[in-house]
């Protein structure tokens, strides 16, 4: 039964990302693109945060240090915040359909998409990718988990506030009123 508990994160955060790669074929032209050097840190980022939930062998011995005892509980509570997550960005990607992008773009007929997932946040997707990786966090119960949190939240966060400029200027006051009435994150705060 370990492996189910070792394998379970893993195998979760590796199916998502391949349905990701899958759903990325089918969008429309890309107009506008932000600079390489923005999706170069991103990448580096996420590739730090990845290292860090992974492996066990990085110093310092402080990013080990256990939060509150790893358990059931933990886990559990983990895997559902990071299945919540994941399934509320799928929704979001499926419903943004071919306006997605990987990166910060305009596409050819960029369409303002305010409706399900939007209707709730600005940024479904990054909302589901946080859940994500602070359900992975709670179930690893380390400080090197929170730190990946942190930094995924940080990089997001520049992200986030270079796709409002864009779409400020791509949609100018409907995008205003949109962002007024409906919060970027977290229904309601944030």
């Amino acid at each position: 039964m370990l492996w189910f508990y070792e394998s379970f994160f893993p195998a979760l955060w590796i199916a998502f990302l391949i349905y990701w790669q899958i759903k990325a074929v089918h969008t429309k032209t890309t107009r506008r693109l932000e600079p390489v050097a923005s999706r170069i840190l991103r990448a580096l980022t996420y590739l730090i945060a990845i290292v860090l939930l992974l492996t066990t062998h990085i110093p310092p011995r402080w990013l080990y240090l256990q939060i509150w005892p790893a358990g059931l509980w933990s886990f559990w509570l983990g895997a559902s915040v990071m299945i919540a997550g994941l399934l509320f960005a799928v929704w979001a990607r499926e419903h943004l359909g071919e306006n997605w992008s990987r990166s910060v773009t305009i596409k050819q007929g960029h369409e303002l998409i305010t409706t399900g997932p939007y209707a709730v946040v600005r940024h479904p997707i990054y909302t589901g990718f946080l859940a994500g990786f602070l359900g992975t966090a709670i179930a690893l119960s380390q400080v090197r988990g929170f730190i990946s949190f942190v930094l995924i939240f940080l990089v997001l966060w520049l992200k986030l506030r270079m796709e409002e400029q864009w779409m400020r200027s791509q949609f100018g006051q409907t995008y205003a009123t949109y962002a007024h009435e409906t919060a970027a994150l977290v229904p309601y705060l944030f």
